[in-house]
């Protein structure tokens, strides 16, 4: 099993060396970029609302009309780059966040909501231990991944961040199990505001909230990530045409001035989504230093980093590999400023596989 944490070390170095804060990649050897593939996308300089494409990519047969010695090749508009998007293979691989206290996290994860720890790594050099956890092996499922820095024993969750979302075949149930082990639960089981699912609210030792969603058997039981918003309709015009998101659902409940956008890569019975809440006239959130970011699985990271700029993301970490592993990401984060990472999805099976 591989011993790969996918982006935070060096996305958090390239933004802010002094960062304290280790989420760091395992040292597995992998071979090294080569400069075809790196130069292989339809990135460039953006004129105009298109992607200049250099005249080194038109040789390489990635953009049209440019002369073999010229210095401009055919401009990429912004529906070339979604179509790309939209063939690209992609789906959420794990969440990461920090926690206080790594076995305390994982044996109520196990004993309360049925997840597995599926592989565990301590760096001691750097200072962190990482767990992975879910209903499934990673190169099927969505995953939690769990970072402990040593000595540090609690977060700031903020505002901004919501919950995580899990299916289960009974939520009074899980309620119970929840209650006999010593967890909090700070919503009973019970009807939706406004509708008929049955949910319930849990928090784990650290305060990460966990929506309970009463559903039948399902592939992704860990099945959203819920984060805020200030501005709902260019969260999901960004994620729709830089993430290649899919607008799933969309409900407005003036009653409780709030609106929710399902954003994803499939249905939500059978694939986890990102659910986006806009509160009526809330326009920034305290996204505090507990949180981390969701990571994404792409064919091509040069080209999704050259969506997102195209799209007004902000690249955090320039695409490429990273050092000592060799698997290639790219990080930006979103208009409200939330993280994401893009994986390799080669190079991801390659360290699963080890």
């Amino acid at each position: 099993m591989a011993r790969l944490l996918l982006p935070l070390p060096f996305a958090a170095a390239a933004a802010a060396s002094a960062s304290s804060l280790h989420l760091a990649a395992s040292r597995l050897r992998l071979p090294a970029v080569s400069v075809a593939r790196r130069d292989g996308l339809f990135g460039g300089r953006v004129v105009g609302g298109a992607v200049r494409a250099p005249a080194r990519l038109a040789r390489r047969g990635l953009c049209a009309g440019a002369e073999p010695g010229g210095s401009a090749g055919t401009a990429v508009s912004q529906d070339e780059a979604m179509e790309w998007v939209k063939k690209d293979r992609r789906r959420l691989l794990h969440v990461v966040y920090r926690v206080g206290d790594l076995d305390k996290t994982i044996k109520f994860y196990t004993e309360c909501l049925g997840m597995k720890l599926l592989r565990k790594r301590d760096i001691p050099e750097e200072r962190y231990t990482n767990a992975f956890l879910g209903y499934g092996p990673e190169d099927s499922h969505f995953v939690v991944e769990l970072t402990y820095n040593y000595g540090v024993e609690s977060y700031d969750i903020g505002t901004g961040f919501g919950h995580f979302g899990i299916a289960v075949e009974d939520v009074a149930k899980t309620v119970d199990l929840v209650k006999a082990k010593g967890g909090t639960v700070t919503r009973e089981p019970g009807p939706v505001k406004g509708g008929k699912s049955v949910i319930a609210f849990i928090e784990d030792p650290d305060g990460y909230k966990f929506e309970l969603i009463e559903r039948g058997p399902t592939p992704e039981p860990l099945c959203q990530v819920m984060l805020r918003v200030g501005d709902l309709d260019r969260a999901i015009n960004f994620y729709e045409k830089a993430f290649g998101m899919e607008l799933l659902r969309k409900r407005d409940n003036p009653e409780y001035k709030y609106t929710i956008a399902m954003m994803g890569y499939g249905p939500e019975d059978k694939n986890a989504v990102l659910e986006l809440t806009y509160n009526y006239g809330v326009k920034e959130y305290d996204k505090g230093n507990a949180y981390a970011q969701i990571a994404i699985s792409t064919d091509d990271v040069y080209k999704t980093a050259e969506v997102i700029r195209l799209n007004g993301g902000q690249i955090t970490r320039e695409p490429g590999p990273l050092p000592g592993i060799n698997t290639k990401i790219t990080a930006c984060t979103d208009p409200d400023g939330w993280k994401s990472v893009f994986v390799d999805n080669i190079d991801f099976l390659k360290e699963l596989e080890e």
